[in-house]
């Protein structure tokens, strides 16, 4: 089992992550022997996810740091959640202040960001419990995150519940499609990282 000896690694994960959610554009180069090896580790984890395009496609990027460490790679699955997560609950937050919404749809957009804000603290403390991660705690701290982990993907899976029924439309858009893919997208992130956690749970 590779454990890393400083919390950095993990932490650095957010910045170097949120910054490039949005903006990378991948290299289509011929890839060194050393990357090769890299990415083949993350296309290998990620073929026993749920989603593995989508896990390899959000990882991959992310190669250089992660190299062939599953901790790290693990860190990086939640992060990059994280900030799907938290870019998603934005979003959902500027559209429930749009005109057009009805009151009770309002209010349901208003119910799933509150939950979908409840997965985002389950994720920093998932987050925050690999980046203290030692052979003398591993059993315990990945229970921890596995039971954090589970509940933000329960948060996910409940966030549309309020409005499941209604047609919600903004200036001829259908809202309720397009919360529906962002938060389904978050959902299938989260599935994937807990997928790899359970790999690194099982590699101890």
């Amino acid at each position: 089992m590779e454990l890393i000896s400083s919390k950095h690694l993990l932490t650095n994960l957010l910045v170097i992550i949120a910054s490039t959610f949005t903006t990378h554009s991948a290299n289509k180069g011929t890839e060194t022997p050393y990357k090769e090896a890299n990415t083949v580790f993350i296309r290998t984890s990620c073929s026993s996810t749920t989603y593995p395009r989508l896990c390899y496609s959000s990882l991959v990027k992310h190669a250089e740091l992660i190299q062939t460490n599953r901790v790290v790679l693990t860190g990086a699955a939640l992060n990059v959640t994280l900030a799907s997560a938290k870019s998603t609950s934005a979003v959902m937050s500027a559209m429930a202040k749009r005109r057009g919404l009805k009151p009770r749809e309002v209010a349901a957009m208003k119910d799933c960001v509150e939950v979908l804000n409840e997965s985002v603290e389950e994720l920093r403390r998932s987050i925050n419990g690999m980046s203290d991660l030692r052979r003398s705690n591993f059993e315990m701290t990945m229970s921890d995150v596995q039971t954090w982990v589970s509940a933000a993907l329960t948060d996910e899976s409940t966030c549309m519940d309020g409005f499941e029924e209604s047609e919600m439309s903004i200036d001829g858009t259908n809202t309720k499609s397009r919360v529906r893919g962002l938060v389904v997208q978050v959902a299938q992130l989260t599935s994937n990282a807990l997928a790899l956690i359970n790999q690194l749970a099982n590699h101890a």
